[in-house]
């Protein structure tokens, strides 16, 4: 396995990839001046992201969408607790943490609780009027 860093900012982002003989598995870093930053595989960040209607690789999360970025996530959150097939979804994605030993790789982990970590940094961000970034 190859790993290649790319830090663009300095205080901003670091998008880290991890290069297996199958794929590349990119780790994005959410960072809030109101919050610790956030680390989440491509593949998990990827559905929360599409929630809002940001591009994967790069965006911003402003003080005024905000409040409507939260209100959508934790409608998901509502809904895939409703919808078994969504947390099909959630164990097919933590396959991929099995190539790099994770001891409970294949264990189901919910939308809400993947969802968590990047919720918790939208609500101290609006709490201090401050923005959600990745890869700029």
């Amino acid at each position: 396995m190859a790993c290649h860093e790319t830090q663009i900012f300095s205080v901003a982002i670091r998008l880290t990839h991890y290069t297996t003989k199958d794929a590349t598995i990119m780790l994005i870093t959410f960072t809030s001046k109101s919050a610790a930053d956030v680390l989440m595989y491509e593949i998990h960040a990827k559905p929360l992201l599409d929630l809002l209607g940001k591009d994967v690789h790069r965006g911003v999360i402003t003080a005024e969408e905000i409040t409507e970025a939260i209100a959508r996530i934790e409608a998901a959150i509502t809904e895939s607790k409703r919808s078994p097939d969504t947390n099909k979804q959630s164990v097919a994605s933590d396959n991929a943490d099995e190539e790099f030993g994770d001891p409970v790789a294949g264990s189901a982990v919910s939308f809400g609780a993947r969802a968590f970590p990047l919720l918790e940094m939208l609500r101290a961000a609006q709490r201090d009027k401050q923005f959600v970034m990745w890869g700029i």
